[in-house]
Protein backbone atom coordinates (compact mmCIF):
# COMPACT_ATOMS: atom_id res chain seq x y z
CA UNK A 1 0.00 0.00 0.00
CA UNK A 2 2.78 2.35 0.54
CA UNK A 3 3.80 2.20 -2.69
CA UNK A 4 0.51 3.03 -4.09
CA UNK A 5 0.42 5.81 -2.24
CA UNK A 6 2.87 7.08 -4.28
CA UNK A 7 2.35 5.52 -7.50
CA UNK A 8 1.31 9.46 -8.81
CA UNK A 9 4.34 11.25 -8.01
CA UNK A 10 6.47 7.73 -9.16
CA UNK A 11 4.89 7.87 -12.49
CA UNK A 12 5.37 11.58 -12.89
CA UNK A 13 9.35 11.27 -12.02
CA UNK A 14 9.55 8.13 -14.23
CA UNK A 15 8.14 10.73 -17.33
CA UNK A 16 10.65 13.49 -16.10
CA UNK A 17 13.39 11.16 -15.77
CA UNK A 18 12.98 9.63 -19.19
CA UNK A 19 12.14 13.24 -20.94
CA UNK A 20 15.34 14.59 -18.98
CA UNK A 21 17.69 11.76 -20.28
CA UNK A 22 16.28 11.86 -23.97
CA UNK A 23 17.42 15.61 -24.12
CA UNK A 24 20.22 15.74 -22.49
CA UNK A 25 21.83 12.76 -24.43
CA UNK A 26 21.20 15.26 -27.78
CA UNK A 27 23.67 17.90 -26.48
CA UNK A 28 26.09 16.18 -23.99
CA UNK A 29 29.26 15.24 -25.58
CA UNK A 30 30.43 11.31 -25.60
CA UNK A 31 31.75 10.62 -22.53
CA UNK A 32 31.64 9.74 -18.75
CA UNK A 33 28.79 11.67 -17.99
CA UNK A 34 26.73 10.96 -21.53
CA UNK A 35 27.09 7.39 -21.08
CA UNK A 36 25.46 8.15 -17.22
CA UNK A 37 22.33 9.74 -18.74
CA UNK A 38 21.73 7.83 -21.48
CA UNK A 39 20.89 5.45 -18.93
CA UNK A 40 18.24 7.71 -17.32
CA UNK A 41 15.57 6.66 -20.07
CA UNK A 42 15.88 3.25 -18.89
CA UNK A 43 15.92 4.18 -15.28
CA UNK A 44 12.16 5.88 -15.76
CA UNK A 45 10.95 3.18 -17.84
CA UNK A 46 11.35 0.77 -14.53
CA UNK A 47 10.35 3.39 -12.22
CA UNK A 48 6.85 3.69 -14.35
CA UNK A 49 5.95 -0.07 -14.55
CA UNK A 50 6.91 -0.47 -10.97
CA UNK A 51 4.35 2.01 -10.29
CA UNK A 52 2.14 0.13 -12.82
CA UNK A 53 2.72 -3.44 -11.67
CA UNK A 54 1.74 -2.09 -8.03
CA UNK A 55 -1.37 0.25 -9.01
CA UNK A 56 -3.21 -1.65 -11.01
CA UNK A 57 -3.81 -4.94 -8.72
CA UNK A 58 -3.93 -2.78 -5.67
CA UNK A 59 -6.62 -0.50 -6.68
CA UNK A 60 -8.65 -3.95 -6.59
CA UNK A 61 -8.72 -4.19 -3.19
CA UNK A 62 -8.82 -0.58 -1.92
CA UNK A 63 -11.32 -1.07 1.20
CA UNK A 64 -14.35 0.90 1.27
CA UNK A 65 -16.00 2.20 4.01
CA UNK A 66 -19.34 3.77 4.90
CA UNK A 67 -19.74 7.33 3.46
CA UNK A 68 -18.68 9.73 5.61
CA UNK A 69 -21.56 12.66 6.28
CA UNK A 70 -20.36 16.52 6.03
CA UNK A 71 -21.91 19.89 5.15
CA UNK A 72 -22.38 20.60 1.77
CA UNK A 73 -19.84 23.27 0.73
CA UNK A 74 -21.85 25.36 -1.34
CA UNK A 75 -25.80 26.86 -0.61
CA UNK A 76 -28.61 27.07 -3.10
CA UNK A 77 -29.62 25.07 -6.21
CA UNK A 78 -26.52 23.54 -7.90
CA UNK A 79 -26.06 20.19 -10.66
CA UNK A 80 -23.77 17.35 -10.16
CA UNK A 81 -21.10 16.37 -12.83
CA UNK A 82 -18.83 13.55 -12.07
CA UNK A 83 -20.31 12.21 -9.43
CA UNK A 84 -19.34 8.97 -7.35
CA UNK A 85 -22.75 8.57 -7.14
CA UNK A 86 -22.52 7.80 -10.84
CA UNK A 87 -19.68 5.57 -11.30
CA UNK A 88 -16.28 5.27 -9.25
CA UNK A 89 -13.76 6.83 -9.84
CA UNK A 90 -16.13 9.69 -10.31
CA UNK A 91 -13.13 11.38 -11.94
CA UNK A 92 -11.65 8.53 -14.30
CA UNK A 93 -8.71 8.47 -12.20
CA UNK A 94 -7.87 7.69 -8.20
CA UNK A 95 -4.92 9.41 -8.64
CA UNK A 96 -4.80 13.16 -6.49
CA UNK A 97 -7.53 11.19 -3.90
CA UNK A 98 -10.45 12.05 -6.55
CA UNK A 99 -11.75 8.78 -6.67
CA UNK A 100 -15.20 10.17 -5.08
CA UNK A 101 -14.60 13.72 -5.59
CA UNK A 102 -17.47 15.60 -7.04
CA UNK A 103 -17.85 18.53 -9.03
CA UNK A 104 -21.04 21.10 -8.03
CA UNK A 105 -22.10 23.97 -11.00
CA UNK A 106 -24.61 26.78 -9.65
CA UNK A 107 -27.75 26.54 -11.71
CA UNK A 108 -30.25 29.06 -9.76
CA UNK A 109 -33.07 29.09 -12.21
CA UNK A 110 -32.81 26.99 -15.55
CA UNK A 111 -31.11 28.67 -18.37
CA UNK A 112 -29.03 30.95 -16.16
CA UNK A 113 -25.71 28.83 -16.64
CA UNK A 114 -24.55 29.40 -20.30
CA UNK A 115 -24.82 26.56 -22.06
CA UNK A 116 -22.04 24.79 -23.73
CA UNK A 117 -20.74 25.18 -27.23
CA UNK A 118 -23.07 28.31 -27.36
CA UNK A 119 -21.53 31.70 -27.60
CA UNK A 120 -17.32 32.41 -27.38
CA UNK A 121 -15.44 29.57 -26.88
CA UNK A 122 -13.48 31.07 -24.14
CA UNK A 123 -15.81 32.84 -21.91
CA UNK A 124 -15.80 35.21 -19.21
CA UNK A 125 -16.09 33.18 -15.88
CA UNK A 126 -18.52 36.16 -14.78
CA UNK A 127 -20.70 34.98 -17.17
CA UNK A 128 -21.34 32.32 -14.88
CA UNK A 129 -23.62 32.43 -12.11
CA UNK A 130 -21.30 29.61 -9.88
CA UNK A 131 -18.36 32.24 -10.07
CA UNK A 132 -18.05 34.34 -6.49
CA UNK A 133 -20.57 32.31 -5.19
CA UNK A 134 -19.75 31.48 -1.03
CA UNK A 135 -18.02 27.93 -0.76
CA UNK A 136 -17.95 26.30 2.87
CA UNK A 137 -16.11 24.01 4.99
CA UNK A 138 -17.84 20.60 5.00
CA UNK A 139 -16.31 19.53 8.51
CA UNK A 140 -15.02 20.62 11.61
CA UNK A 141 -11.88 20.72 12.13
CA UNK A 142 -8.27 22.88 11.50
CA UNK A 143 -7.32 24.46 8.28
CA UNK A 144 -4.04 22.73 7.22
CA UNK A 145 -3.63 24.08 3.68
CA UNK A 146 -4.66 26.98 2.06
CA UNK A 147 -3.11 27.72 -1.47
CA UNK A 148 -4.62 31.11 -3.11
CA UNK A 149 -2.86 32.62 -5.91
CA UNK A 150 -3.90 30.81 -9.22
CA UNK A 151 -5.14 32.83 -11.37
CA UNK A 152 -9.04 32.49 -12.82
CA UNK A 153 -8.71 31.57 -16.54
CA UNK A 154 -11.87 31.79 -18.85
CA UNK A 155 -14.03 28.89 -19.33
CA UNK A 156 -13.27 26.51 -21.69
CA UNK A 157 -16.80 26.59 -23.54
CA UNK A 158 -16.13 24.70 -26.61
CA UNK A 159 -14.99 21.30 -28.03
CA UNK A 160 -12.09 22.89 -29.69
CA UNK A 161 -11.45 24.89 -25.83
CA UNK A 162 -11.83 21.57 -24.21
CA UNK A 163 -9.35 19.81 -26.41
CA UNK A 164 -7.16 23.18 -25.60
CA UNK A 165 -7.80 22.82 -21.32
CA UNK A 166 -6.98 18.68 -22.32
CA UNK A 167 -3.08 19.86 -23.47
CA UNK A 168 -2.51 22.20 -20.88
CA UNK A 169 -4.28 19.73 -18.21
CA UNK A 170 -0.61 17.91 -19.22
CA UNK A 171 1.20 20.89 -18.66
CA UNK A 172 -0.10 21.53 -15.22
CA UNK A 173 0.61 17.81 -14.16
CA UNK A 174 3.86 18.33 -14.23
CA UNK A 175 3.32 21.17 -11.42
CA UNK A 176 1.52 18.42 -9.74
CA UNK A 177 -2.11 18.24 -7.73
CA UNK A 178 -1.69 22.01 -6.70
CA UNK A 179 -2.01 23.04 -10.44
CA UNK A 180 -4.73 20.44 -10.87
CA UNK A 181 -7.04 21.76 -7.98
CA UNK A 182 -6.00 25.22 -8.21
CA UNK A 183 -6.74 27.32 -5.28
CA UNK A 184 -8.35 25.17 -2.90
CA UNK A 185 -8.34 24.62 1.28
CA UNK A 186 -8.04 21.54 3.12
CA UNK A 187 -9.48 20.96 6.75
CA UNK A 188 -8.32 18.29 8.92
CA UNK A 189 -11.53 17.19 10.53
CA UNK A 190 -11.67 15.96 14.34
CA UNK A 191 -12.23 12.34 13.38
CA UNK A 192 -8.64 12.74 11.24
CA UNK A 193 -10.74 13.23 7.62
CA UNK A 194 -9.31 15.72 5.19
CA UNK A 195 -11.83 17.79 3.09
CA UNK A 196 -10.55 19.58 0.22
CA UNK A 197 -12.73 22.04 -1.59
CA UNK A 198 -11.30 23.15 -5.12
CA UNK A 199 -10.79 25.54 -8.07
CA UNK A 200 -11.50 28.59 -6.06
CA UNK A 201 -11.32 32.40 -6.58
CA UNK A 202 -8.24 34.19 -6.21
CA UNK A 203 -7.94 36.11 -3.17
CA UNK A 204 -10.80 34.62 -2.04
CA UNK A 205 -9.75 32.26 0.78
CA UNK A 206 -10.64 33.71 4.13
CA UNK A 207 -8.78 31.43 6.35
CA UNK A 208 -5.30 30.57 7.42
CA UNK A 209 -3.63 27.26 8.42
CA UNK A 210 -4.05 26.47 11.86
CA UNK A 211 -7.40 28.39 12.03
CA UNK A 212 -10.14 26.25 13.38
CA UNK A 213 -13.07 26.34 11.36
CA UNK A 214 -16.58 25.28 11.80
CA UNK A 215 -18.78 23.04 9.29
CA UNK A 216 -20.96 25.40 7.26
CA UNK A 217 -18.35 28.53 7.93
CA UNK A 218 -17.08 30.12 4.63
CA UNK A 219 -13.77 29.92 3.56
CA UNK A 220 -13.95 31.18 0.26
CA UNK A 221 -15.59 31.45 -3.09
CA UNK A 222 -16.09 29.45 -6.44
CA UNK A 223 -13.62 30.37 -9.00
CA UNK A 224 -12.25 28.87 -12.48
CA UNK A 225 -8.03 28.21 -11.02
CA UNK A 226 -6.49 25.14 -11.78
CA UNK A 227 -7.82 22.54 -14.57
CA UNK A 228 -11.53 23.41 -14.60
CA UNK A 229 -13.49 24.36 -17.39
CA UNK A 230 -16.07 26.26 -16.13
CA UNK A 231 -16.51 27.96 -12.72
CA UNK A 232 -17.61 24.89 -9.96
CA UNK A 233 -16.77 23.54 -6.71
CA UNK A 234 -14.92 20.43 -6.93
CA UNK A 235 -15.34 18.26 -3.17
CA UNK A 236 -13.77 15.29 -2.29
CA UNK A 237 -12.54 13.77 1.03
CA UNK A 238 -8.96 12.34 1.74
CA UNK A 239 -7.56 10.09 4.28
CA UNK A 240 -4.11 12.13 4.27
CA UNK A 241 -3.49 16.08 4.29
CA UNK A 242 -1.76 15.27 0.72
CA UNK A 243 -3.33 15.13 -2.12
CA UNK A 244 0.02 13.35 -3.68
CA UNK A 245 -1.02 10.35 -1.35
CA UNK A 246 -4.34 10.53 -0.06
CA UNK A 247 -6.75 8.30 -1.12
CA UNK A 248 -10.03 9.15 -1.28
CA UNK A 249 -13.20 8.75 0.87
CA UNK A 250 -16.76 8.38 0.13
CA UNK A 251 -18.70 11.18 1.31
CA UNK A 252 -22.39 12.32 1.45
CA UNK A 253 -24.19 15.35 2.36
CA UNK A 254 -26.41 16.16 5.55
CA UNK A 255 -29.27 18.42 5.11
CA UNK A 256 -29.58 18.29 0.99
CA UNK A 257 -32.99 18.06 -0.65
CA UNK A 258 -31.76 16.18 -4.40
CA UNK A 259 -34.00 16.61 -7.40
CA UNK A 260 -36.62 18.67 -5.23
CA UNK A 261 -37.01 15.66 -2.84
CA UNK A 262 -36.73 16.07 1.17
CA UNK A 263 -33.80 17.27 2.61
CA UNK A 264 -32.00 14.52 4.00
CA UNK A 265 -28.35 12.81 3.95
CA UNK A 266 -27.55 12.55 -0.05
CA UNK A 267 -25.48 12.58 -2.95
CA UNK A 268 -26.49 13.73 -6.58
CA UNK A 269 -25.97 11.53 -9.42
CA UNK A 270 -24.59 13.24 -12.55
CA UNK A 271 -26.89 15.66 -14.07
CA UNK A 272 -29.26 15.64 -11.31
CA UNK A 273 -29.97 18.83 -8.89
CA UNK A 274 -29.43 19.50 -5.42
CA UNK A 275 -30.83 22.40 -2.98
CA UNK A 276 -29.06 23.27 0.05
CA UNK A 277 -31.04 25.63 1.98
CA UNK A 278 -28.64 28.59 3.84
CA UNK A 279 -27.91 27.76 7.71
CA UNK A 280 -25.39 28.80 9.71
CA UNK A 281 -22.74 27.03 11.14
CA UNK A 282 -24.14 25.70 14.83
CA UNK A 283 -23.10 27.41 17.98
CA UNK A 284 -22.57 24.31 19.43
CA UNK A 285 -19.83 22.95 17.41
Amino acid sequence: MALYRVRTPLLLGSAVTILAGTLLSLVLPSGAVASVVALLPLVGLVGMLAALLVALPASRHLQVGEPVVVCSPVVGRWAALNSPATKVPSHGVRAYGQAYAIDLVHEPDDGARPGFGTGAAMRDVTEYPAFGQDVRAMVDGVVVTVHDRQRDHRARSSTAAVVYMMVEGMLRELGGPRFIVGNHVVVRSDDGVFALVAHLQRGSVTVREGDRVRAGQRVGACGNSGNSSEPHVHAQLMDRRSAWTGQGVPLAFADVAVEEGDPGVGLPANGERLTVMQQAPSADR
